[in-house]
């Protein structure tokens, strides 16, 4: 069953996208909704935020999905909106796209068509990012006469190494969503008309595990990507031992060994 959802930030109009909470699949949807390009406003960032903190919030999410109407995810950034902008506004995109990162919860980006400028910038931000074989990642910011300013040079180059990021920003290389792959930026690439039944499907399987356990990986994976491999491991093995304090770790032995399907509640 989807709601429209009325409390805090759900019952109001935003700039450029909608927002839908489905109680009975335990899912929110933050659809990119400005015509073709899906370009995205200055304003727009800053909801954006606002609505993953709420979503982040809200009980009867487990799993946030960002994904756009139209043949393409988002074209990038209103470029006139970067002139208008004061220098203390601009200052916060990076933190404004750093959102889904920020959240407890498993953020899934489902990406077809043209994924440029801050449209990867936020992609990247995600967990998961399953793309079209008609996805186009790029950070055109080089042919502006600028850099990439919310966080995408930075995450690109923690995942594909400097080389390959310098190739993307450098010469505001496209490349394609089987390319991404590829190189590690995506997690799946499948046909353009599955992209909705995988994203579904991938929702649905991180459904299944216990929040808590999830909640801390994600937290973990985040925390510990700077540190030394030391320190790192230390770290994990503090959650590890706090989780052994879970209900749902009891819950998941007693489920193992009576072969069935463990009830997981988040405690």
């Amino acid at each position: 069953m989807t709601i429209g959802a009325t409390e805090e930030l759900y019952g109001k109009a935003f700039d450029g996208f909608t927002v839908d909470v489905d109680v009975e699949r335990q899912r929110g949807d933050i659809i990119l909704d400005r015509g073709d390009m899906n370009t995205i406003s200055m304003d727009q960032r800053e909801e954006l935020r606002a609505v993953f903190e709420t979503l982040d919030r809200d009980d009867r999410v487990r799993v946030i999905v960002l994904r756009a109407l139209g043949p393409n995810f988002s074209s990038g950034g209103y470029i006139r909106g970067f002139m208008e902008a004061s220098p203390e506004h601009v200052s916060k995109l990076a933190d404004n796209m750093a959102a889904p990162t920020r959240c407890e919860k498993p953020v899934i980006a489902a990406n077809r068509g043209y994924c440029f400028g801050v449209g990867f910038e936020i992609s990247l931000a995600c967990d998961f990012r399953i793309a079209s074989e008609t996805a186009l990642y790029a950070l055109p910011e080089q042919r502006l006469g600028q850099i990439p300013g919310s966080g995408g040079a930075a995450r690109l180059q923690k995942m594909i190494g400097i080389t390959r990021t310098k190739d993307i920003v450098m010469r505001s290389r496209r490349i394609s969503g089987r390319q991404a792959f590829d190189w590690g930026i995506v997690t799946e690439v499948v046909p353009d008309d599955e992209l909705e039944t995988s994203t579904d499907a991938l929702v649905a399987e991180l459904r299944e595990f216990a929040p808590l356990a999830q909640r801390t990986a994600k937290r973990l994976l985040n925390e510990t990507e700077d540190m030394f491999l030391s320190v790192a491991i230390q770290a994990e093995g503090h959650c590890y031992s706090r989780l052994r304090q879970s209900d749902d770790f009891r819950e998941g032995v007693e489920a193992f060994h009576e072969k069935r399907k463990p009830v997981f509640k988040g405690t």
